[in-house]
């Protein structure tokens, strides 16, 4: 039976549905529509340019490779992209585009050492290939451009530029960066990786999580090959292995590692590691592992101030060509402040809002997206919130607020929180005077009064002053 659109993109979901995440699947492939299949060119129909987009960023190469087991080798996709032509007429705009192309990097062919007796076996490839042909297993959307800097994380990104330009001949050998769940750890080990294959085609790079570094070591120990899989990884020269901490249930493993790890060292060739804790904290390996671990480098990234989650979802739209109102990009960076995972799925789950209802984004839709991500409250701002904010801008102890001192920046900190305290809380003067130890209505009186007047004479001080509003206003929202 020849093979139709429907035959063959129903093949490609049976594929990308065990292994997309369901939510995924059901959002970004379900509203596809096969249109037509000539030759080995698949047509399919996407609702709009900012889905087309997304799945390009995405998925274009498991769409890719799911069309080539359908088409073979020659298969190709294009899409078609419902147009908003912004008239009342029943019959859509459409415009069809190719694919893109996105550059990735191998590596070059790799030749066994004479030493060897048989053939290495590398556990990423089926058997019966007769060259070596390592996939260093980099995606390329994980750059340094779009890893954005901030204090949160500036030690572990410059370390890891410095690892890229110079692999294995820095100070950062083992660079070992840590932290917790969506703060970018799989990002910056991607990063370093696509960087050094672009500054040092000739190296060859690998990435691989350490649950597949166990399951490929508990493969070759079943079959009596120990030995080619420690060859095989010693042939690397930048490893880049991801989620250490999962060594701890594996000593085997560890054993092998520790084989390769020291053969590497000892050869001038680069490791990039990464766990969710701190070397020192981490439980279950072998203190011979973790001494060579401290070797090096170990930085933590941390979670993102609100200036900088600001400037990864700029970033973020740059990149994919997308406006949103200050106020939606302010209030969504104000609320999601677990990681930036989350981050930029809020901001997906916006847009796919937008797009698949055809509506305007606006501070109405973005509240009611961030429902999903965020636990709403409508607990009252207090004086209490206030002051930690302003104490945590100005970077002044709270405890300084309260006391007697003539210091210039503690005084404005305070009269800026009294300020505040007034325009957003329903307490009285004499309330809000108690709250900063003990002073009476007449100090918050002036306190207002003076941080108005500067406001008009200093424009840095209103722009604090303003800045401080927005953020208590995104509180109370």
């Amino acid at each position: 039976m020849a093979k139709t659109a429907d035959i063959v993109w129903s093949n490609c979901l049976k594929i990308i549905k065990d292994i997309v995440e369901w939510q995924h699947y059901k959002t970004w492939f379900e509203p596809i529509k096969p249109v037509e299949l000539k030759d080995y060119v698949l047509l399919i129909q996407v609702p709009s340019q900012f889905f087309y987009e997304y799945l390009e960023e995405h998925y274009v190469n498991l769409l890719a490779k799911t069309l080539k087991r359908e088409l073979g080798k020659d298969a190709r996709l294009e899409y078609r992209i419902m147009v908003d032509s912004g008239n009342s007429s029943n019959k859509p705009l459409t415009m069809d585009i190719p694919a893109n192309n996105i550059k990735t990097y191998s590596n070059n062919e790799m030749d066994f050492p004479l030493v060897i007796n048989n053939p290495v076996k590398n556990p990423f490839v089926i058997p019966g290939l007769k060259k070596m042909q390592i996939d260093p297993q980099l995606n390329p959307i994980y750059t340094f451009d779009s890893f954005i800097e901030g204090d949160c994380n500036r030690v572990a990104r410059r370390a890891g530029k410095t690892v890229a330009e110079k692999p294995g001949a820095n100070s950062f050998n083992p660079l070992v960066v840590y932290g917790g769940v969506g703060l970018g750890k799989t990002h910056l080990g991607q990063a370093i990786g696509n960087e050094v294959k672009r500054l040092h085609p000739s190296k060859v790079v690998l990435y691989v999580s350490s649950e597949k570094f166990i399951n490929q070591f508990q493969d070759h120990s079943r079959n009596n090959a120990i030995n080619d899989f420690i060859h095989f990884y010693q042939l690397i020269d930048v490893l880049i292995i991801d989620d250490v901490q999962f060594f701890n249930r594996a000593e085997r493993s560890q054993d092998a590692f520790f084989a390769i790890f020291n053969h590497l060292h000892q050869s001038g060739k680069q490791l990039v590691l990464s766990s969710d804790k701190p070397p020192k904290d981490l439980d279950g390996l072998q203190e011979r592992l973790l001494s060579r671990f401290r070797w090096g480098l170990s930085a933590d990234l941390q979670m993102p101030d609100y200036d900088t989650r600001i400037e990864i979802l700029d970033k973020k739209m740059k990149n994919d060509g997308l406006d949103m109102p200050r106020e939606v990009v302010k209030y969504v960076s104000y609320n999601i402040n677990s990681n930036i995972r989350e981050l930029e799925g809020a901001l997906i789950s916006l847009l796919a809002q937008s797009s698949l209802n055809k509506r305007e984004i606006d501070l109405e839709l973005a509240k009611k997206v961030l429902r999903n991500f965020v636990k709403t409250s409508s607990k009252e701002i207090t004086i209490d919130t206030i002051q930690k904010m302003v104490c945590e801008f100005f970077d002044v102890p709270y405890d300084k607020l309260l006391q007697k001192t003539r210091k210039r920046e503690i005084v404005q900190a305070r009269q800026i929180t009294m300020f505040l305290a007034k325009a957003f809380t329903k307490n009285s003067l004499k309330t809000i005077g108690e709250h900063f130890g003990g002073r009476d209505h007449t100090t918050v009186i002036h306190s207002c009064q003076t941080v108005k007047d500067l406001m008009d004479t200093d424009s840095l001080f209103r722009e604090n002053v303003m800045e401080l509003q927005q953020k208590v206003q995104l509180a109370a929202m």
